[in-house]
């Protein structure tokens, strides 16, 4: 135990300094250039030009949208105008734009028939099943309705809001939608720069404003966006959304370069479907929510319209990073690409200790393990730094160590 305890300190308590070896081949001195050159072209060209490797980033990017709707269409033989068919009106960065609605009016609170299927019944039974249901339009009483005979099929009865609503009737989807524009005015601040940018201009005019639609070459700065244009971003048609309704996402992309002039930090344009991943789903498509305008007879009767409207959605998304050239990124960059070019070595030495068919020399030469030095003793007096040194014995281990035994000098 002693021995092997005695052996771990000695081999613990080692110096490692590095030695030069220089080989002259062609085909590893152009694989070492070649590995290097890649690594430098890896650093110049994706770390410092694509990625900005040298700036310091701010991603924590402060964002205000405000928008507005404009447009006329019709629905139902009615003119519908942005109060109609805009929800929530407040002008926030999600809102929704109605193309199509099931309307049920003239509703009151009273007992009356389920509409929807899952409530048919021959029995009282077959409602009683079904009291804890969330699905159906009112509560259910447990009576069976409309059942005139002993198989014959009825409807379970309900306490809610009457006649109940029948989602299943067809609506005619408002076509002029895809004329509708949005207006999006959208403002962003880099707090640890302190920049602040706006999605135009404020050089733009009332006019040019009022009269420009978005186009990523021709009109790039206009905020007016239009939807059928956004639709065909999308490769979707009116028809596709309008029935069923659906989510599409305006996301607006701020990627500043601060060491420039800040005017050139601009806004870059995307659209997307938001639900695609649900666009073929048989258990829910589309999207739609309802709403309900209430009104008093002069009896003092509460009643109500029921709105189930079938709508896009659209969702403003604001994204962005901007950068600015510093001291600290740049250097810890530069010291690792410097780094890295050592890398080539260590896959060239990987080749010659393996697969050259000089390997075992250049472990010899590469690789040297001193246990003991002894200086020779001479008369001769000690000339410059270089000791002269003597092995009696040369080995090589399987690792590429180049052993050098002690040397006994005979004493004079």
């Amino acid at each position: 135990m002693a021995p092997k305890m005695l052996h771990f300190v000695t081999d613990f308590f080692v110096y490692e300094t590095a030695k030069s070896v220089v080989v002259k081949n062609w085909t590893v001195g152009i694989i070492n250039r070649f590995v290097q050159l890649l690594i430098i072209l890896y650093f110049v060209c994706w770390v410092f030009m694509h990625e900005k490797g040298h700036q310091q980033r701010d991603t924590g990017i402060e964002s205000a949208v405000m928008t507005k709707v404009k447009g006329l269409g019709y629905f139902n033989n009615r003119v519908m105008d942005v109060a109609d068919y805009v929800a929530p009106s407040q002008g926030a960065s999600s809102f929704s734009v109605i193309t199509n609605m099931v309307i049920t009016a003239n509703q009151t609170q009273g007992l009356c028939p389920e509409t929807d299927e899952k409530f048919n019944c021959t029995t009282d039974h077959d409602c009683n099943k079904n009291n804890s249901s969330n699905i159906g339009n009112g509560i259910l009483t447990g009576k069976c309705l409309n059942n005139t005979g002993t198989n014959s099929t009825g409807m379970c009865e309900i306490e809610g809001w009457c006649p109940a609503e029948d989602d299943k009737v067809p609506g005619k989807p408002m076509k002029e939608v895809e004329n509708f524009t949005i207006f999006i005015k959208n403002s962003i601040r880099f707090p640890l720069f302190n920049v602040t940018r706006g999605n135009f201009p404020s050089d733009l005019d009332q006019s040019y404003i009022q009269t420009c639609t978005y186009d990523p070459k021709d009109h790039p700065f206009c905020p007016i966006f239009k939807v059928g244009h956004i639709l065909k971003q999308l490769n979707q048609s009116l028809d596709q959304i309008a029935e069923k309704g659906g989510e599409i996402g305006i996301i607006i992309n701020w990627k500043c370069n601060l060491d420039y002039d800040v005017e050139n930090c601009k806004p870059n344009y995307f659209f997307t479907r938001l639900d695609a991943a649900f666009e073929h789903s048989k258990a829910t498509k589309g999207y739609n929510f309802r709403f309900a305008k209430y009104y008093q007879s002069e009896d003092g009767a509460e009643y109500r319209t029921l709105h189930k409207a079938f709508a896009i959605r659209v969702e403003i998304i604001v994204s962005g990073n901007a950068g600015k050239f510093s001291t600290v990124p740049f250097l810890i960059n530069l010291v690792a690409a410097f780094t890295s070019v050592g890398l080539a070595t260590v896959f060239c030495d990987i080749i010659l200790l393996n697969f050259h068919k000089g390997a075992d020399e250049y472990k010899a030469k590469k690789f040297e393990e001193v246990s003991d030095i002894v200086q020779e003793e001479s008369k001769t007096p000690y000339q410059g730094s270089q000791a002269s040194i003597k092995a009696l014995g040369k080995s090589s281990n399987d690792s590429g160590t180049f052993s050098i035994g002690r040397q006994e000098l005979e004493g004079v």
